[in-house]
């Protein structure tokens, strides 16, 4: 939901609510963006061996 921009159902009165959405916001984006290139770095590593001149595979 966070991710997605739809933002949450009901407006946030609190300060420690408001406070705690945007920490887990930002939390969550930085897990998404780690999480994202760890599954990618191994594909992106294999693709930059195909231009190393010299290199047999």
């Amino acid at each position: 939901m966070i991710l997605s921009g739809m933002g949450p159902v009901d407006p946030i009165v609190t300060e420690n609510g408001k406070i705690f959405a945007g920490s887990y916001a930002l939390f969550s984006g930085t897990v998404f963006l780690i999480v994202i290139a760890v599954i990618i770095a191994p594909v992106f590593h294999r693709f930059l061996h195909k231009f190393i001149i010299g290199q047999k595979d």
